[in-house]
């Protein structure tokens, strides 16, 4: 009945400019929009929408309740990591190594974390 995330969405001050962070820093597409809403597409399908937002934006922290990153793959951890020092995206710590995975986490245009990670083996998925 139910087949996973079709899509989620992150309410922004301003839609258009964090879609177009996500498009020029993490090379993902941008696929459909309307009435200010604006639907990014990773190269694996997983598409984030992002809607006009209301009101103040806190300052999520890795323990604040509610959605806390986003974490995005990558094949070759050092090349990615360093296309993002070029483009000076904002790091929230120094890269580390857990459980055989690479990660270093970051900040989107708004202030949302970020993570991108390289995994020394796959995640366990359902039914396997």
């Amino acid at each position: 009945m139910f087949s996973g995330i079709e899509h989620f969405a992150i309410a922004s001050a301003n839609p258009k400019a964090l879609a177009d962070w996500y498009v020029h820093n993490l090379e993902f597409a941008l696929v459909w929009e309307y009435g200010g809403n604006y639907f990014i597409e990773a190269k694996n399908g997983v598409i984030i929408e992002i809607i006009p937002g209301e009101g103040e934006f806190g300052t999520p922290t890795m323990k604040t309740p509610g959605m806390r990153h986003i974490a995005i793959s990558v094949d070759d951890f050092d090349a990615g990591l360093a296309q993002l020092k070029k483009q000076d995206v904002q790091f929230a710590g120094e890269p580390y190594e857990i459980g055989g995975n690479r990660l270093v986490f970051f900040h989107d245009a708004d202030g949302n974390l970020v993570h991108l990670i390289k995994r020394g083996k796959p995640m366990p998925r359902f039914g396997s």
